[in-house]
């Protein structure tokens, strides 16, 4: 029901009409763009001549009212992001440190006749048992935050599925990535060479 403003005598809504302007709300079909002089023209014949301003599909409102949302949770994405990447460098410098440390010991290996294959596979899986551990310990560290998360959030689930599996995955992609490059680099060393490596 629509009662018109100027209808009701309480003071409050002679209060509320004197501070904000009237505000109608029109449906259409199709693009409301087309819409906007034919909508002017008839609130202004049925006003009585007043003037209509601010006219606007309710899009763009929504836009304009969520912009300051969108804005932040752009700049946690990319915090995120910014995070994960670094995440990543510091695994990767550590994973291929402590596998350049181990240079020496594989061309001990390799001098008493190991196969270079089998060298670079086992400094390659010792590796990853150590990121597995650490990604587990990480998943489980994330789930049990979610409820100290869940109070700070609305609208939003405190887990999200791609994300728990899509951090781990990449993170463990980089630590192969991080061992597998110098366990090969140093399986391809002459041992002399290995040996000779500070």
């Amino acid at each position: 029901m629509i009662v018109p403003a100027a209808q009701v005598t309480d003071g409050v809504t002679a209060v509320h009409a004197s501070l904000s302007p009237l505000v109608w709300v029109v449906r259409t079909h199709g693009d409301p763009h087309q819409y906007i002089p034919a909508i002017t023209e008839q609130l202004r014949l049925a006003s009585g001549g007043f003037p209509v301003t601010h006219v606007r599909p309710m899009t763009e409102i929504l836009i304009e009212s969520t912009s300051r949302q969108d804005f932040n949770m752009l700049l946690l994405t990319i915090f995120g992001i910014t995070g994960l990447i670094l995440a990543a460098i510091s695994i990767y410098g550590l994973m291929a440190y402590s596998v350049q440390q181990r240079t020496q010991e594989m061309g001990i290996r390799m001098a008493l006749g190991a196969d270079r294959s089998r060298i670079r596979g086992l400094v390659v899986w010792q590796g990853m048992q150590l990121a597995i551990v650490d990604v587990v310990v990480g998943v489980g560290a994330a789930f049990g935050l979610t409820r100290f998360l869940a109070s700070f959030l609305f609208g939003v689930k405190p887990w999200d599925p791609p994300v728990f599996v899509a951090v781990p995955v990449i993170l463990s992609a980089v630590a192969l990535v991080a061992v597998w490059l110098p366990a090969t680099r140093a399986s391809r060393l002459d041992p002399q060479q290995a040996l000779r490596i500070e």
